[in-house]
């Protein structure tokens, strides 16, 4: 069992990854076509923003191939996994303004948790591909836990590692199962516009939403909730 490490402050910011920290939903939306599409489901990006991103890819199993046994369902996944790494190898970008965030919040004390649904290969890839995987003090991922997002658990999780309260916290989704993941925590949650719009994000239960994070709303929210 992992030892929580108490925040003094009691926050922490806490981010998904896959369209979050990197505008990854399109690779993502073309590895799920090619590998979905000859087993008759193809995704425009309205379709992919409403059924499959966000969600674990059993529940994704699950849905589009009843047909299989679960070992052959997750087999075909993985595949799509495997397609998707092949196309983000070397195109790993950060959002704008990201990188000064995170100085912001190393420089002010403010412990940062990755939470994703992503499998774990593909999580470590981008954070590595990004350069910032030392930036976190925990991976949480929701197919290593009882459950994943939309649960409150992933975030629960990263609460707990960190020692942080939800109020006083900021989360940071593009996606309606982590927008609505996070609230049920109780984590105040912005939601980022690579997908989504601003009235699906805040239908999700995000308190407001930005299109990245150099937008100057949300950096005076940041400075005024994390007081720095």
């Amino acid at each position: 069992m992992i030892e929580a490490k108490t925040d003094a402050m009691g926050r922490a910011l806490l981010f998904d990854i896959d369209g979050t920290l990197a505008d990854t939903d399109p690779l993502h939306l073309k590895a799920f076509n090619q590998v979905l599409g000859p087993r008759g489901h193809v995704f425009d990006h309205a379709r992919f923003s409403r059924e499959l991103q966000g969600f674990a890819n059993v529940a994704i199993g699950e849905r589009f191939l009843p047909d299989e046994a679960p070992e052959r369902r997750a087999s075909i996944l993985d595949e799509k996994e495997e397609v998707f790494r092949t196309l983000v190898a070397g195109q790993i970008e950060p959002l704008p303004g990201l990188m000064a965030l995170l100085d912001r919040a190393d420089a002010a004390g403010i412990p940062m948790v990755a939470v994703t649904n992503a499998p774990r290969l593909n999580a470590e890839l981008l954070l590595s591909g990004l350069g910032i995987s030392h930036r976190f003090k925990a991976l949480v991922i929701g197919a290593e836990l009882p459950h994943g997002k939309p649960h409150p658990l992933p975030y629960q999780e990263g609460l707990r590692f960190v020692g942080a309260s939800a109020e006083a916290s900021i989360a940071f989704e593009d996606s309606r199962t982590g927008v609505q993941s996070a609230t049920a925590a109780g984590i105040p949650t912005i939601g980022v516009r690579t997908s989504l719009s601003h009235a699906d994000l805040v239908a999700a239960g995000a308190v407001a939403s930005a299109s990245a994070f150099d937008d100057p709303q949300l950096l005076a929210r940041l400075a005024s909730a994390m007081t720095w």
